[in-house]
């Protein structure tokens, strides 16, 4: 068993469309797998949502991992980058303005945390700068629902890609799908904060010089070469010129003030909070 194993997805027998994730004890049926999901600590609010906490196992090459869900379905959350413990989470709909803004290149500002303490038999749950107190539950309880749950992929299917502005403040957002293999899926909205609108797309160019996405109602031009001012062409007689907005810098923007994501789930234990 192995790190890879935790994400590997296998397609449900009977549904083309359905997924499942293996949780990393597969299907404790050997000791290290029985030992790894009795290690594995189940909070709840007492309100139906459950926070799962898989300990590192250095042995097994196996990082601490968190799932969340209702019990019935538990989703993967996505860990943070680098060595970042994977009791951390991104969820930018909440801001800790305590948090350090640059470590190791990442924003810590827009990451939550769940703390778990199993020997002490406690957890916890941060949410920005809010701080929400979880109930473990007792070990035999804790590992039926972990035999009965199912496991999914995280939800999420779009994270952002570009967001750029004109001197009128009309927001120009591109994002792209969650996964690898979706990453070229891009999808345009145009408008002022809070009300942008998705445009219907009728082709993308992405190359190593920049990106073209074009709308039934123009099109947006961004370029690698960031000295090259990006623009939105309306018609050959209207070309806006516009001022690139950094993503990393502005993502609580993004998710809470631009209505893009207005009311999604992210598949993290701060869903719900």
């Amino acid at each position: 068993m192995n790190l890879q194993r935790v994400l590997t997805v296998a397609v449900l027998l009977g549904s083309s469309t359905s997924v499942a994730v293996e949780p990393p004890w597969g299907k404790a049926e050997n000791l290290g797998q029985r030992m790894l999901l009795e290690a594995t600590s189940v909070c709840t609010d007492g309100k139906g949502h459950y926070v799962v906490a898989v300990p590192r196992e250095e042995t097994e090459d196996l990082e601490e991992r968190l799932f969340y869900g209702d019990g019935k379905e538990l989703l993967v959350v996505p860990r943070p980058p680098g060595f970042l413990p994977g009791t951390l989470f991104m969820d930018p709909r909440f801001f800790n303005r305590n948090g350090t803004p640059d470590y190791q290149g990442t924003d810590l500002r827009v990451h939550s945390e769940v703390s778990v303490d199993a020997k002490e038999r406690t957890c916890s749950l941060r949410c920005g700068e809010r701080k929400v107190a979880l109930e473990m539950l007792p070990g035999t309880a804790a590992r039926e629902l972990l035999r009965k749950a199912t496991y999914a992929p995280n939800p999420q299917k779009y994270v952002p890609h570009a967001l750029l502005r004109d001197s009128n403040g009309t927001y120009y957002y591109v994002d792209k799908g969650f996964t690898a293999e979706e990453s070229r899926n891009f999808r345009v909205f145009i408008g002022p904060r809070g009300d942008l609108k998705p445009q219907k797309m009728t082709n993308v160019v992405a190359d190593s010089e920049g990106e073209i996405f074009t709308t039934k109602k123009g099109q947006l031009r961004l370029v690698i070469d960031r000295a090259q001012t990006p623009v939105w062409i309306e018609n050959p007689r209207k070309e806006v010129t516009l001022r690139n907005v950094p993503v990393e810098q502005n993502l609580p923007l993004i998710y809470n003030e631009l209505g893009v994501y207005t009311g999604i789930r992210l598949g993290t234990p701060c869903d719900d909070q």
